[in-house]
């Protein structure tokens, strides 16, 4: 069975709308942004890519609710209505209720509501914990709100896959509609980690950059590169059966056409350094993507996280992966821009993928003023190229060895 795209949403750095976010992307213009509070002039870490100008009563959130909720659910209901909103897709009109579901995650879920919790619980004692405490922060209920908002009754699932995770709820939706579980899934990924714990557990495992400038602190494939930027948003996307989008008349903005996943086994923070299960991830999703070299286009929208061991050993990957294809294909990292969102990353850099397909455009890596000789593919410097595209890919590697990728046709 054929999956297609029919709606899209996110929240991000540097916008808050598909269209702002791509505009901006496509111009280079960067969202990260200094550390200002003095409260955080101890922390390791002076910049991060907070989102901006966020109104949750634009989503239909009232204010109770907004009060009981953690950033990440608040940003994944967002991004979601945005997606539901343009697929039209509406539960019990076009949609059976038990064959729509929900497939979203998070990497951490709502690390800024247990650290207020458990200031309180230190301070005040426990009769001051919120009774709203577990169902604000729990992983899952970033997906609960979803479905309960759109009545979605089918297989709801979330995951955690550190900083794959967006990508594998989407491939894993992809696979749930494709052997026949459901017909619609609003799938992706949220995050919302910007506090000073992240920032300081980050900080002291030296996976954060020390660049106090925000437009030289996150650096893919860059020989100056030390380390990635904390950020926070979310993406949606609605998935569809191919015959049920075409039988209600929707408008398909993609087809999702391969996933792979693979793990590391290695290490708990490091990449696989000679890319070789990196690459599996890669190859499988394209294999079944039945892509072509001699035909095809290629943009990838890589990991790309600007950490010494990430850039180097996910070049190596797409080498094995592609072969003699690697020095063909469009890459870039919009991490570059963005900021590493974790569990968001996935879904919002599939989205972004599906933009450049659209319009044949790929999105720069802002900042590569001196490449890595060890990172020696087209990392698409500085400013948007435009190109023929007719397949996107776009990996993720996550923390405890996670891999995956997902592509798109057009």
């Amino acid at each position: 069975m054929r999956v297609v795209v029919t709606g899209i949403g996110v929240v991000s750095p540097v916008g808050n709308d598909i269209e702002t976010m791509w505009k901006n992307l496509r111009k280079g213009v960067c969202g990260i942004t200094k550390v200002e509070d003095p409260l955080y002039d101890q922390l390791p870490s002076k910049v991060w890519g907070r989102v901006k100008d966020f109104n949750a009563s634009e989503y239909g959130m009232d204010p109770g609710f907004v009060r009981k909720q953690d950033k990440f659910v608040l940003y994944a209901i967002a991004a979601a209505k945005q997606a539901v909103d343009q697929s039209g897709i509406v539960s019990g009109d076009n949609v059976a209720p038990d064959r729509f579901g929900v497939y979203y995650g998070t990497g951490i879920g709502g690390f800024e509501t247990i650290c207020k919790e458990a200031v309180k619980m230190e301070k005040d004692g426990p009769k001051w914990i919120s009774p709203h405490f577990v169902t604000g922060m729990i992983p899952n209920i970033a997906a609960g709100n979803i479905a309960l908002r759109n009545n979605a009754q089918g297989p709801c699932f979330s995951g955690g896959t550190a900083c794959a995770t967006g990508t594998h709820m989407i491939g894993e939706a992809y696979r749930a509609i494709k052997h026949g579980y459901a017909d619609v899934i609003i799938t992706g990924g949220t995050e919302a980690p910007c506090i000073p714990m992240t920032l300081a557990a980050f900080g002291n495992m030296k996976a954060l950059t020390k660049s106090t400038d925000p437009s030289r602190a996150s650096l893919p494939f860059n020989a100056g590169r030390d380390g990635f930027v904390l950020s926070e948003g979310a993406g949606a996307l609605v998935l569809e059966s191919y015959e049920h989008a075409v039988k209600r008349g929707a408008t398909i903005l993609a087809e999702v056409c391969g996933y792979g996943s693979t793990c590391d086994a290695y290490h708990i923070t490091a990449p696989r350094p000679d890319g070789t299960t990196q690459a599996g991830a890669i190859r499988s999703a394209l294999k079944e993507a039945r892509f072509c070299g001699r035909r095809d286009v290629l943009y990838v929208n890589a990991h790309g996280t600007g950490t010494p061991l990430n850039d180097k050993s996910e070049t190596l990957a797409f080498h094995l992966a592609l072969g003699r294809n690697a020095q063909k294909a469009l890459i870039s990292s919009t991490k570059s821009m963005l900021g590493h969102m974790l569990g968001a990353a996935g879904a919002v850099e599939a989205i972004i993928s599906i933009l450049a397909l659209r319009d044949g455009i790929v999105p720069p890596t802002i900042g590569l003023d001196k490449v890595d000789p060890e990172c020696d593919l087209n990392y698409t410097p500085n400013k948007a190229v435009k190109a023929p595209l007719t397949i996107a890919a776009s990996d993720s590697l996550g923390f405890g060895g996670h891999n995956s990728c997902i592509v798109f046709r057009k």
